[in-house]
């Protein structure tokens, strides 16, 4: 059983890197489509800039973040006063560093599985009267959904186990940022908190584990309903 601050460690980790996948997805798949799909020549820079979180130092990407974002920011300050939203020091910062780590883990499985799609076939379904957007859904998102299976579970295991960006941009507070690689660390530096960061660290690898076994349930289920009669 957990103790009510590990449930709420485990609680507040889980929905941060949930929310991060979830608001990820569609900049994601349209990224994706357009680095498989696109002849621009800048392309290259669009990848490029794509995949610049998983080279970048995390504190850099938070420090940007916190810069960019932050309430004393012109950007920052206009969503504050504008909308009321609040990125640092929020869990909502937590989940958008969570996000910018995960988004290249993200796209590079959608992307792979586009690029490996025949294009034939989504033209065949076109000269059969079927609009762009319907070809997409009943042609295309089938074949790319083991690739975006996999890359959302990947992503989520990034976001979950996120920490430079996260403590950089949204710090370290209790029930509210304080997720579980952040819940490690304070324990570790506490004396004689190395039990609740073994117990915390099991947690992890749990969540991780049972993450990457539904995925690959899904994923084995997807092929089976894919496979020719």
């Amino acid at each position: 059983m957990l103790n009510p601050a590990q449930a709420e460690v485990l609680s507040l980790s889980l929905w941060v890197a949930s929310t991060a996948v979830l608001f990820s997805l569609l900049p994601a798949l349209a990224a994706a489509w357009f680095l498989a799909r696109s002849r621009w020549r800048g392309k290259m820079l669009v990848d490029a800039l794509v995949h610049l979180p998983l080279v970048l130092p995390p504190v850099v990407t938070g420090y940007l973040l916190l810069v960019g974002l932050g309430r004393n920011s012109l950007v920052g300050g206009w969503l504050a006063d504008t909308f009321g939203l609040v990125f640092a020091f929020q869990w909502t910062g937590a989940a958008l560093a969570g996000a910018i780590m995960g988004f290249p883990l993200l796209v590079r499985p959608i992307r792979l599985s586009l690029e490996a799609i025949d294009t034939r076939v989504e033209a065949a379904a076109a000269t059969l009267g079927a609009s762009p957007a319907w070809v997409a859904l009943t042609v295309t998102v089938p074949l790319v959904l083991p690739g975006l299976i996999a890359g959302m579970v990947l992503a989520f295991a990034r976001a979950l186990g996120e920490f430079g960006a996260t403590i950089t941009f949204a710090s370290n507070i209790p029930g509210e940022t304080r997720t579980l690689p952040i819940a490690i660390y304070t324990f570790i530096q506490v004396p004689g908190g190395e039990n609740q960061a073994l117990q915390l660290i099991l947690i992890s690898i749990a969540v991780s584990l049972s993450a990457l076994l539904v995925s690959e349930l899904i994923a084995r289920r997807v092929k089976r309903l894919q496979a020719p009669l």
